[in-house]
This record gives C-alpha cells, sequence and structure tokens, in this order.
C-alpha cells in the first residue's frame, strides 16, 4: 500500500514540477551509464573482440528505463569512453570505436531501442516475451556487430570470431536479464508502476 502511494505520488510531483522530472531523469540515466561502464569490466579476453557484460547491461537498460532513458544512457557511456574515460572492454577512446569493438559499441544504440520499445508495449510482462525482446536485442548488436567486423576481416572470418563463440553467453545473459525483470521494476517504480497498471 505505501508502495502504491509512493510511486503515485511520485508520478504526481513529475507531472507538477519539471524540475523534479528532470532530476530523476539525470538520476536514471546517469545510474544507467554507470551500470553500463560496470558491466564492461567482466570480460573474457578473446580475439578480437572480448566476452563481456556489456550486451547483459543493455538489455537491462531497454528492460528498466525504456527507450529515451536507455539511449541517454548509451549516448553518455560512448561519449565518456570517447573522451578517453576507461569504460571500454575492447579499448580506450576513439580507437575503440573505429576498431574490431566499433560496430558493436555503435549497436548498443538500436538494440537499446528495440528493447525499449518492445517492453514499453508489455513484451516483459511474461517469460516468453522477454525472452523474445532479449533474443531481438542481442541479434541487432550482432548483425551490427559482425557486419563491421566482416569490413575489417571478411566475414567468415567475422562469424566465427564475432559470432559463434558468442552465442552460448548470448543464451545465459538473456536468461539473466529475464531473471532480473522484478529487480529491474523496484529499481524503476514508474517502470513497475506502468507495467502492473497496463496488465489490471
Amino acid at each position: 500500500m505505501h508502495t502504491a502511494y509512493a510511486i503515485e505520488l511520485t508520478r504526481t510531483i513529475r507531472e507538477r514540477s519539471p524540475l523534479f522530472a528532470l532530476t530523476t531523469d539525470v538520476v536514471l540515466i546517469t545510474g544507467g551509464t554507470v551500470l553500463l561502464a560496470l558491466l564492461a569490466q567482466i570480460k573474457v579476453p578473446m580475439f578480437p573482440v572480448p566476452v563481456t557484460g556489456q550486451t547483459l547491461g543493455i538489455l537491462l537498460l531497454g528492460a528498466g528505463l525504456g527507450v529515451s532513458r536507455g539511449v541517454g544512457s548509451v549516448l553518455a557511456y560512448l561519449g565518456l569512453g570517447a573522451a578517453g574515460a576507461p569504460v571500454f572492454a575492447g579499448g580506450i577512446g576513439l580507437t575503440a570505436l573505429v576498431g574490431p569493438t566499433g560496430g558493436f559499441l555503435f549497436s548498443f544504440i538500436p538494440a537499446v531501442i528495440v528493447v525499449g520499445f518492445l517492453c514499453e508495449r508489455g513484451w516483459d510482462r511474461s517469460f516468453r516475451g522477454a525472452l523474445v525482446t532479449f533474443f531481438a536485442g542481442h541479434a541487432v548488436i550482432f548483425v551490427i556487430g559482425v557486419a563491421w567486423l566482416a569490413v575489417l576481416i571478411g566475414f567468415d572470418e567475422a562469424i566465427m570470431a564475432g559470432l559463434v563463440p558468442f552465442l552460448p553467453g548470448m543464451v545465459i545473459k538473456t536468461l539473466i536479464a529475464t531473471l532480473l525483470l522484478p529487480l529491474l521494476w523496484e529499481l524503476n517504480p514508474l517502470r513497475k508502476s506502468a507495467n502492473e497498471s497496463d496488465s489490471a
């Protein structure tokens, strides 16, 4: 009861106070950027692209923050990395953005849009829908990332180096993201409230 009241109060304040709404957005976007940077440090070195927690972060941002805030977090993350902050898993600065990992990094923007778009329309309200949503997000990442890699090392090599080794990790990270959905809703009460009201 107290949680429902707090959520409703938060929504009312956001509607009546643009400053509060802006502050909330900044906090959520900043938190998403920090989460993505931290997950990027979880990595298994591989050539030419390491296995990392970044893609898990993209799934969580799309589901937890939605399209606009999710994109904001990713843009802030890419901006920090481009400026030289050690937030990327596979290099520092602009070198990472134009090297083998560049396609994967840029793919985070459309991927978080796809995941956020589907979640905002209720696809994350069932286990099956969440799995489809997160697999779709991964598909966007791999299509763009492998295509970029193919330009650098050739199509066959890109498939073998940029896709095949990552398939087991994709399945695992998709399952983890699906299981973490209830926690995401608790951390972002407005998303939780939207899911509850839409499913009522």
